[in-house]
C-alpha cells in the first residue's frame, strides 16, 4: 500500500493503519537484514582463507568459498574452498580451467587466462608474484581468481 493509500483511510480505522505501518516496517527491516547477513557472509574467519573466484568474463558471476584449515598452498584453498581446476595441457602448474571454465581450456593466451591474487580482509588486491602451487596463504586473508586479462576480481576482498 502507498503513503497516498494510508492518507486515504478514514477516521475510523486507526487500527488497520497500524498494521499496515507495521507490516511496511517489518518489510524494510528483514531487507535490510537479509542485505547485512548476505555482505558479511561472503568472508570467512579470522583463521580461515576466504577464496573469491570471479566469472563474470565468462558470462557467469563471483563465487566465494572457505577453506576452514589452513592450507598448504593456494591450489589446495581452491580445492577445499569448493571449486574444482585443470592445468593448461603441458604447462603443469598453469591454470586452464576453475569449475570447467572456459570450456573448452583455451590454452590461457596472455589475453584470457586465470590471474591469482591476494589481500587482507577489506584491503585492496595484490598480483601474487608466485604461482598457486608456490604460496602459502596467511590465516584470514583473502585469495582471488579472475579470469580475463590480468585485472583483479571485481568485488573488493571480503
Amino acid at each position: 500500500m502507498t503513503a497516498r493509500g494510508l492518507r486515504g483511510m478514514t477516521a475510523r480505522q486507526p487500527a488497520l493503519r497500524m498494521i499496515v505501518m507495521s507490516v511496511l516496517l517489518a518489510a524494510a527491516l528483514l531487507t535490510i537484514t537479509a542485505r547485512a547477513t548476505a555482505a558479511y557472509a561472503a568472508g570467512c574467519g579470522n583463521k580461515e582463507v576466504t577464496v573469491v573466484v570471479d566469472f563474470t568474463k565468462l558470462h557467469g558471476t563471483v563465487k566465494t568459498g572457505c577453506d576452514r584449515q589452513l592450507p598448504s598452498n593456494g591450489l589446495v584453498a581452491l580445492q577445499k574452498a569448493g571449486f574444482t581446476y585443470t592445468f593448461v595441457p603441458h604447462q603443469p602448474g598453469f591454470i586452464c580451467t576453475i569449475d570447467h571454465r572456459p570450456n573448452p581450456c583455451n590454452g590461457a593466451p596472455a589475453s584470457a587466462y586465470w590471474s591469482y591474487w591476494h589481500a587482507r580482509p577489506h584491503g585492496k588486491w595484490m598480483y601474487s608474484n608466485l604461482g598457486a602451487g608456490s604460496y602459502h596463504p596467511k590465516p584470514g586473508w583473502v585469495e582471488g581468481w579472475a579470469f580475463g586479462d590480468g585485472k583483479p576480481p571485481r568485488i573488493s576482498p571480503p
